[in-house]
C-alpha cells in the first residue's frame, strides 16, 4: 500500500505486527539497525505539509499501519495490511531485544516518562537491560546539537534498541538523522507509548478499542489538543480514498 503526499509517495512496508516483529528479530540477532515509524492519519496530514517529515520518512525502511483509516485504505486499494499500533509494540519489540541480548535505550518526552516506562519494562520483561533513559525536551531539536549529543549518548550506552516517544515529526527526524551514525541500532518510534506504559496516559478500554472507535476516545480525553488533530485528519481522507480507488483500478 502506498500514499501519496507533498508530491512523494509513502510505503507500507510491513504488511502486519508478525511481519514487524519476525523482521525485527531478525535484524537484531544479526546486529543490523532500522527505523520503524507507525503510519497514521495524523502523520498523513503533517507529511503533506512538512518537507523535512517527507525526507525523514522516505528514509524509514520499516513502515506499518498504526490506524484504522489507514488499514481500511489499503484495503479499498486491494493491498490489504494489518493494524500495528505503535503503543502496542513496545512490550514485543522489548521481549524481543531480551531474547537477543539487545541493551535498550528509551527517549521520553518527559522524565517521568522514561522512569516509569522502565521500570515497567524491566518488571515484566525477564532480562532486559534499559542502558539509557532520557527525556530531551521540548521543543527538542531533531537534528541539530542536541540531537548529535543524544545520539552520541546512545552510541556510549551500548543499545541496540531505542524506543523514540518525543512525538511526531520529532521522533522520525530524529531517527533519519541518528540512523546513519549508529548502524546497529533500531529506532522505533512510538508515539504515546512509552506515556502509557508509565500510566501517564491512559489507553481506551478494550471494548473501545475492538470497536475501532479509540481515536474518539482519545479525542473526547484530551479535546483541546487532539480534537483539531483529528478534524484536520478527517480533511484529507476524501483525498487518499479516491487515490485508493484509483490503486484498486489501477491493479
Amino acid at each position: 500500500m502506498e500514499f501519496r503526499v507533498g508530491g512523494e509517495v509513502v510505503r507500507i512496508t510491513c504488511r502486519d505486527r508478525q511481519a514487524l516483529l519476525e523482521e525485527v528479530r531478525h535484524r537484531l540477532a544479526l546486529g543490523r539497525g532500522f527505523t520503524l515509524a507507525t503510519l497514521n492519519v495524523d502523520h498523513l496530514e503533517k507529511l503533506r505539509r512538512d518537507g523535512d517529515f517527507r525526507q525523514a520518512y522516505g528514509a524509514h525502511d520499516l513502515v506499518v499501519a498504526d490506524g484504522n483509516p489507514i488499514v481500511w485504505l489499503s484495503r479499498v486499494a486491494g493491498h490489504p495490511v494489518g493494524l500495528a499500533p505503535g503503543s502496542e509494540l513496545v512490550e514485543p519489540l522489548a521481549r524481543i531485544a531480551a531474547g537477543a541480548g539487545a541493551p535498550v535505550a528509551l527517549v521520553a518526552g518527559s522524565d517521568a516518562a522514561a522512569r516509569g516506562a522502565a521500570a515497567h519494562l524491566k518488571r515484566i520483561v525477564p532480562g532486559l537491560q534499559v542502558v539509557l533513559q532520557s527525556s530531551p525536551g521540548f521543543p527538542f531539536d531533531p537534528v541539530g546539537a542536541e540531537a548529535r549529543a543524544l545520539a552520541e549518548a546512545i552510541r556510549d550506552s551500548g543499545a541496540r534498541l531505542c524506543f523514540l516517544g518525543v512525538g511526531a515529526p520529532r521522533q522520525e527526524r530524529f531517527a533519519a538523522f541518528a540512523a546513519p551514525m549508529l548502524p546497529q541500532v533500531g529506532f522505533a518510534s512510538v508515539g504515546a507509548g512509552l506515556d502509557f506504559l508509565a500510566g501517564l496516559q491512559r489507553r481506551a478500554p478494550a471494548v473501545v478499542r475492538r470497536a475501532r472507535m479509540e481515536w474518539l476516545w482519545r479525542a473526547l480525553s484530551s479535546p483541546r489538543r487532539l480534537g483539531p488533530r483529528y478534524v484536520k485528519g478527517a480533511t484529507i481522507l476524501p483525498g487518499h480514498l479516491l487515490d485508493a480507488l484509483m490503486q484498486r483500478r489501477a491493479r
